[in-house]
């Protein structure tokens, strides 16, 4: 499992961040929890937020950009992407990456990365934060766009 090596990290102070989640609707029960875990972290910073879906992962890109063109802080991209028989996977998941690092750069603001890209749906299930799933990437992807979001605020005074 890739939890491995993950870092111990205390509550963080997310207030006065206005954060956007942005979800993909494909595979609704691994993206639902990915959806929970992130608002929990949110929640639980006291981070202002909302939710916005989108069709698909090839969508998050593009409603990244407008989120950050509404003055959002921070995107946490959540999304679920499962191998077929065709090539489609890998154009979906590098198409994806390669646009939420573009939007994250040319804003100069964090997008959370929760894109999951699986070989099957037990996978998913696995990283999901469901009741018996081993990690949440909803949860990690939310933490890791507030610690971003505060530090970029500090590096740039």
């Amino acid at each position: 499992m890739s939890g491995a090596g993950a870092p111990k990290t205390e509550k963080i102070d997310g207030s006065g961040l206005n954060v956007v989640v942005i979800a993909g609707t494909w595979h609704e029960v691994i993206s639902n929890g990915l959806i929970a875990g992130a608002e929990r972290v949110l929640n639980d910073a006291g981070a202002t937020h909302r939710v916005v879906r989108v069709p698909g992962s090839f969508e998050l890109a593009l409603a990244a950009q407008a989120a950050f063109a509404g003055g959002a802080d921070a995107v946490v991209a959540l999304g679920v992407i499962i191998r077929g028989g065709t090539p489609h996977f890998e154009y979906v998941a590098a198409a994806t990456t390669d646009g939420l690092t573009r939007v994250a750069l040319d804003a100069g603001k964090p997008v959370g990365f929760g894109v999951l890209t699986l070989d099957d749906e037990k996978q998913g299930l696995d990283r999901a934060g469901l009741e018996g799933s081993k990690e949440d990437k909803g949860a990690e992807a939310a933490d890791a766009a507030l610690r971003t979001a505060l530090l970029t605020r500090e590096l740039r005074g």
